[in-house]
């Protein structure tokens, strides 16, 4: 299989959110699948739980998911949530889509979706078999502030990483994000001058291909 693989493309599996949903992300992150055109596909996987409410933009089809919720359908990244639910549920999630649509090399997560790659990085690292991914990009990334998900922040998270920090984020802001790099191994952060959203002009898009290169296949 090495040998027919060397010229492929990595396959990322995108992990979107809170109030997005697969289709959602693929929207809105066209830059992105464009400005890594033959190095990496993007495959996105829908969160497995609706967010009550609905928004604006809802349409009864595809209604916005998160991954989980600090209370009661309700989330904020800031919440020190006592009671969290619904994150089983989504890493089962994403155990079965890197099953059933792999395989993959690595995660790319947003906001949410950022947070929660970085906890299957920390159960990859600890050696967690439903897991096979390399290497995660997290954009907008956090740390759970929820007592009950201290553990995967516990020790230094062994998996490379690129953190992508928006210093005008007023969603995350960039220091949650900056810590959230500091629970890693020789984490690579960039920066970039906008908010909350997935950028991919010239300097940005450098940096996703300069660290995506050290896993293409044939290059070890």
């Amino acid at each position: 299989v090495a040998a027919m693989s060397e010229g492929r493309p990595l396959r990322l599996l995108g992990l979107h959110g809170y109030r997005q949903s697969e289709r959602r992300f693929r929207q809105r992150t066209g830059a992105l699948r464009k400005a890594l055109r033959g190095r990496a596909e993007l495959v996105a996987v829908s969160a497995p739980h609706p967010v009550p409410g609905g928004g604006e933009d809802d349409d009864g089809d595809d209604p916005p998911r998160g991954w989980w919720f600090s209370g009661p359908g309700t989330f904020e990244a800031g919440e020190v949530a006592a009671a969290p639910a619904g994150l089983e549920e989504s890493l089962s999630a994403v155990a079965v889509a890197l099953k059933d649509h792999g395989p993959f090399d690595g995660l790319l997560g947003f906001s949410q979706g950022a947070a929660l790659a970085a906890m299957v990085c920390a159960l990859r690292a600890r050696g967690d078999p439903r897991f096979p991914v390399t290497f995660a990009i997290l954009v907008a990334g956090f740390a759970s502030r929820a007592p009950a998900h201290g553990h995967f922040y516990q020790e230094p998270i062994a998996l490379p990483t690129l953190h992508v920090v928006g210093d005008a984020d007023a969603v995350i802001a960039a220091s949650l994000s900056r810590e959230l790099a500091q629970h890693f191994v020789e984490p690579v952060v960039l920066t970039h001058p906008g908010g909350h959203f997935v950028p991919a002009a010239a300097p940005q898009k450098k940096a996703y291909l300069d660290f995506l290169d050290r896993f293409r296949p044939g290059r070890g």
